[in-house]
């Protein structure tokens, strides 16, 4: 044990006295990350996260090895005649990247007389003067082929007169809007924060440094996702402005911490090395809170949740190595600064919030009663987006506007891929015939069923001939009258399957956004179930271990669990559709990331409760905590409301919303429904931690506390400010009690998030 507490501080002094030696090193390490931050790929597609047992998985393995993997658009040219729409389909087709375009001359030039066959297809792609294609590209929707290819169409048929739809062209779009809109939500995060730390704080300068400590943290959490090749757009979308929510704290409390230890009278470099003893326990076990709920999003079986998992749980590492190994040497570095341009507090006391919140806190409790069974149930009545929709541009973009106006023209399409085995040509035109027969089918196109009988295949256009026929497979094009996901979609493409298979049982596929999404539902549904209950235990552990008992961490994790119950009923009440991967990820990172509100409160409660009655504990610890858990909710509030606001995708500014409102639920229940559970459960509390308590009939003549045990998370607890306090205080210690709410000789536990 002494050798360890030895290593501990050979590791602390290294860190004290070796502070240029650690600045160079994160300099290096910033620049390589930035360098290879570019090179870090995004997917879009998320059928590229199905498991291998998924039959839409094993459908476009056995796809991609015979005919490739490929992106759809869909595009709509008005004002043009048939001849007109002819020539810039050919146009479009030898372009570099398309592999087949679909349209109303698709079979008129292919037999020396109309005498031979008719277009069926003329009625489906022109209507009004004005002409629908479908293309399908060589490559996938977000391949950088198909994105240059979509930019010469858009040349041949003219964005301004043409209408482009599909999975490729949302692509696209999200591709060109996403880093925009993220990178104007973090700027203007950062002002806010900036705001809000300002306002929290007592000097000038600790905002930016706090925020400057954080962005080296982002920078290298973001350039250090090349060892993944790529990660999914959900991720690179959110990953960095939720990692500066989170963890923010961590350094705020360090340097507090130091701050604390050098009114005491030590040099600066010891009361760095006490600082860094003494956060270091307290971080890493907060950390542990908030890296639970993400890795546990790693344990999903569709496999966009490691993804997301994986990042997040490094970017909460990569801020804990920032703060307890640079932000010590910058600290050092820039104190006399710090001191320069402190300020008086901003804030006032919270002492007539604490009793305002102690006031209301039996409606508060009988609220969270009546409201807690319904939500739970009610949460998971929701209306979900499971699929390609979930990801779709939100209303008011260009693609979606244009999507409604094909579709006002030439009703849905949803195009659906049949592979089965190259065998029989009369059963082919049967099941060709069987389909064009089905109500929902707008179109099927297959090689059989496109010849008359007795016609040789040579007919056919090349381009034809080789997206319908390999050697094993037969492929055929199917347009059904549907949107991508919903009831009726399902149960389309539920017939559409069993019609298939009623003529090839074994060895024939269906693919298409609509049947990847039916998977995805499937496997989504099971893993919340299987995460959702990771994550509370695995939080509750941690908050076990802390407070040594199994009655204090199920009160902890009460207000949060309400507020996530509250959070994900509300889009039910207000009639909103959600994101189910939103739904999944949201509520693992608002257990992990807002627990540490509930672990303060109550590690104030309990330690007033030494020296307090039940109603002087809970008041103080209201009024000791709020400051903390304002500044940490406030800054995750704003954050995920930014996100809410800035981006054009449905699923990251749902989420963003969900993150914000999840924040200030927490906040608002943790302030108020917790210190009223406390309150409640006060006797059976005492069982379990008699030296606590003090006796209730005596009362104290002073009010005074000692510090937490150093192991406990992000607890702030202070003396209670004492009526008649000394005027000789000098205004930096004022600041520092106001800021941490430690006196300097007692602070032993860090701030919440």
């Amino acid at each position: 044990m002494k050798n360890d507490r030895n290593w501990f501080q050979a590791i602390v002094h290294l860190i004290v006295y070796r502070g240029k030696h650690i600045e160079r090193f994160f300099l290096i390490a910033v620049i390589l990350c930035a360098v290879c931050f570019p090179f870090v790929k995004v997917n879009y597609d998320l059928s590229k996260y199905l498991p291998s047992f998924a039959p839409t998985k094993q459908a476009l393995d056995v796809m991609e090895q015979e005919f490739g993997y490929p992106g759809t658009a869909r595009i709509m040219v008005k004002g043009v005649s048939l001849q007109e729409a002819k020539r810039i389909r050919s146009r479009i087709a030898q372009v570099d990247g398309v592999d087949l375009i679909i349209g109303a001359d698709t079979l008129t030039n292919v037999y020396m007389g109309n005498e031979f066959i008719t277009n069926d297809l003329t009625d489906e792609f022109y209507k009004n003067g004005n002409a629908v294609m479908e293309v399908i590209f060589k490559d996938g929707d977000s391949d950088k082929t198909t994105h240059k290819a979509l930019e010469e169409i858009y040349q041949i048929a003219g964005k301004d007169r043409s209408c482009f739809s599909g999975s490729a062209v949302s692509s696209k779009e999200r591709e060109a809007s996403i880093t925009r809109e993220i990178a104007m939500a973090i700027a203007m995060s950062l002002v806010i924060i900036w705001l809000i730390l300002t306002l929290t704080t007592t000097s000038w300068l600790e905002p930016f440094l706090f925020i400057f400590v954080m962005v080296v943290a982002i920078i290298l959490n973001m350039g250090s996702n090349i060892i993944f090749g790529t990660i999914s757009f959900f991720t690179f979308s959110t990953a960095a402005i939720l990692q500066l929510a989170v963890s923010m704290d961590y350094s705020i409390f360090l340097l507090h911490t130091f701050n604390a230890h050098k009114q005491t009278g030590m040099d600066n470099n010891s009361a760095m090395e006490a600082a860094i003893k003494e956060a270091c326990s307290s971080i890493l076990a907060s950390g542990a809170t908030t890296i639970v709920g993400f890795i546990v999003i790693a344990f999903m079986r569709f496999t966009i949740g490691k993804d997301v998992g994986f990042v997040l749980t490094k970017g909460i590492i990569c801020s804990l190595a920032t703060v307890l190994l640079l932000m010590p040497a910058l600290i050092l570095r820039f104190d006399d600064k710090i001191i320069k341009t402190a300020h008086r507090p901003f804030l006032p006391s919270f002492d007539h919030f604490a009793k305002a919140m102690y006031k209301i806190r039996r409606f508060v409790f009988v609220f969270a009663v009546l409201v807690a069974v319904p939500c739970y149930f009610g949460q998971s009545m929701n209306a979900f987006y499971y699929g390609d929709d979930a990801i779709g541009a939100g209303p008011g973009t260009r693609v979606h506007e244009d999507t409604r106006e094909i579709n006002e023209q030439f009703g849905k399409s949803n195009l659906v891929i049949a592979m089965v085995p190259n065998g029989s040509v009369v059963t082919e035109r049967e099941l060709t015939e069987t389909l064009e027969d089905l109500d929902f089918i707008n179109y099927a196109l297959s090689m059989a069923g496109t010849l008359p009988p007795g016609l040789p295949e040579s007919f056919l256009p090349g381009e034809v001939k080789k997206q319908l026929r390999t050697d094993q497979y037969a492929r055929i094009m199917i347009s059904m009258d549907t949107e991508q996901e919903s009831a009726y979609a399902f149960e389309c493409n539920k017939k559409l399957e069993d019609t298939i298979k009623s003529y090839y049982p074994d060895n024939s596929y269906v693919i298409g956004m609509t049947a990847t999404t039916i998977d995805i539902r499937d496997i989504l549904t099971d893993d919340y179930n299987k995460v959702s209950l990771l994550s509370l235990f695995g939080v509750a552990l941690v908050v076990m271990v802390t407070f040594r008992s199994i009655l204090v961490p199920v009160l902890v994790i009460i207000p949060i669990e309400v507020a996530i119950y509250l959070n994900m009923t509300l889009p039910y009440v207000m009639g909103d559709s959600m994101v189910y991967i939103g739904y999944i990820i949201v509520s693992c990172l608002q257990l992990g990331a807002t627990i540490d509100y509930s672990i303060l409160m109550t590690n104030n409660y309990l330690s007033f409760r030494k020296t307090m009655n039940n109603k002087q504990a809970q008041i103080t610890a209201i009024s000791k905590s709020t400051l903390s858990i304002v500044t940490s909710g406030g800054i995750l509030t704003v954050v995920g409301y930014l996100l809410y606001f800035t981006s054009s995708i449905q699923a990251i500014s749902q989420v963003g919303r969900l993150v914000g409102r999840g924040a200030l639920l927490s906040m608002v229940l943790v302030l108020s429904l917790l210190p009223a559970l406390l309150s409640a459960f006060d006797r059976q509390i005492q069982k379990h931690h008699p030296d606590a308590y003090r006796e209730e009939e005596i009362t104290p003549k002073r009010k005074h506390f000692s510090g937490l045990k150093k192991n406990s998370l992000k607890s702030v607890t202070s003396q209670p400010e004492a009526e008649g306090r000394k005027e000789d205080e000098t205004d930096h210690e004022k600041k520092i009690e106001t800021v941490q709410g430690n006196e300097p000789e007692t602070s032993t536990a860090p701030e919440t998030k």
